[in-house]
């Protein structure tokens, strides 16, 4: 029985020479890779400068303390993400409150928004979940009003544009991922983007133990982390990013073949949608599965017995028992637990055919 896993890695011989030559080299870290994934991503998302990490959790902690963000400050995010982004508030310090989401878009409301604001909000750090760019020119106008920085977690969305530009860069700075399920890959590794020269000095500094590039090996300026990617990841990037568009591409395609099979039943199966302003670039397919009654449990079991992998997505961040533990409850954010409640990830990368996904496809509506 063939098997699908929900997600599979898009690894080339292009990548695998590119990474040879690295270890090739003897330079596995601080070569010239790291320098030209950097300056190739910031060309390709259009910004000043791109500074490269270990992962987009310490790619968003960088970010948050580069913006200032400390103790007893506030930061509105949303709840409807994985959990490193809020995860990445209470690292500095701060605190994250929940703005509830857009039932369309799972992104965060910009209704929700304002409501949540305090004396001690500081930034808001927005999710633009599974590929879908969150609702920025609302967004931007209440952080001008309250004068609150934004910070962009894109770490699904690279390729993503909301009016034509590209994710990541409406804030302060934007953070991208590049884990194996994402749609460019680096194994383990992430990018934080900014226009602002300080941000970018900053965040350098701290992924390299403080150091600043004009200091000695054991010199430091600042207490700072080793966030830094290796040279074989940043190699992989390199030659990832130069397919960016074949890949999103070729995502959109396997994301169509999904939608052509489950328009007909938009009665019991919500599928994905795309704002007319904005452009997907697809981290995932996530159905929504509207019948009451609809067992999830039982359709991932049955989909699994079919060799096919499913997985809810997300959870509520909020519904973590370690959140719970800090005072965050159940009817918070009535939404996002809604959605949490009924959403489902269906095999999603490139290599699916069409008739592939008239199984999987088959194979859930059998199962609802």
């Amino acid at each position: 029985m063939k098997q699908y896993p929900l997600a599979k890695p898009y690894i080339t011989s292009k990548d695998k020479r590119y990474v040879m030559k690295v270890l090739n080299s003897g330079y596995l870290s601080l070569g010239s890779q790291y320098g030209n994934f950097e300056r190739a991503f910031a060309k390709k998302i259009g910004s000043k400068y791109a500074c490269a990490v270990s992962n987009g959790t310490a790619g968003l902690h960088l970010a948050l303390l580069a913006a200032g963000i400390r103790d007893g400050d506030e930061v509105i995010t949303s709840p409807f993400s994985f959990v490193a982004s809020s995860n990445a508030i209470l690292y500095v310090g701060a605190k994250p409150v929940f703005a509830d989401i857009d039932p369309r878009t799972y992104n965060m409301d910009p209704g929700n928004i304002e409501e949540k604001i305090t004396k001690k909000t500081k930034a808001i750090l927005v999710v633009h979940i599974f590929g879908h760019p969150a609702e920025m020119t609302q967004i931007i106008k209440i952080a001008r009003k309250y004068n609150l920085k934004i910070i962009e977690d894109a770490c699904e969305s690279i390729g993503a544009t909301y009016r034509g530009r590209q994710v990541g860069t409406f804030g302060e700075s934007g953070v991208f991922s590049f884990y194996p399920n994402k749609q460019i890959i680096t194994g383990e590794g992430g990018m934080v983007v900014t226009n602002n020269k300080r941000i970018y000095d900053i965040c350098s500094s701290l992924a390299n133990q403080g150091r600043t590039p004009n200091m000695q090996w054991l010199d430091h300026r600042r207490l700072g982390y080793n966030y830094r990617m290796d040279e074989m990841s940043a190699a992989l990037g390199v030659a990832q990013l130069e397919r960016l568009e074949f890949i999103i591409k070729q995502r959109r395609k396997i994301a169509d073949f999904y939608t052509a099979q489950l328009k007909p039943h938009s009665d019991i199966i919500q599928i994905p949608y795309v704002d007319r302003l904005s452009t997907h670039s697809w981290f995932v397919y996530v159905i929504r599965l509207l019948r009451k009654n609809a067992n999830r449990e039982k359709i991932i079991e049955g989909l699994k017995a079919r060799g096919i992998a499913s997985k809810p997505y997300m959870p509520s961040i909020h519904l973590f028992s370690f959140y719970k533990k800090m005072g965050y409850k159940s009817g918070d954010s009535p939404v996002s637990e809604a959605a949490s409640a009924s959403t489902l990830a269906l095999p999603f990368y490139i290599g699916l055919t069409r008739e592939d996904i008239k199984y999987i496809v088959k194979s859930t509506l059998t199962l609802l």
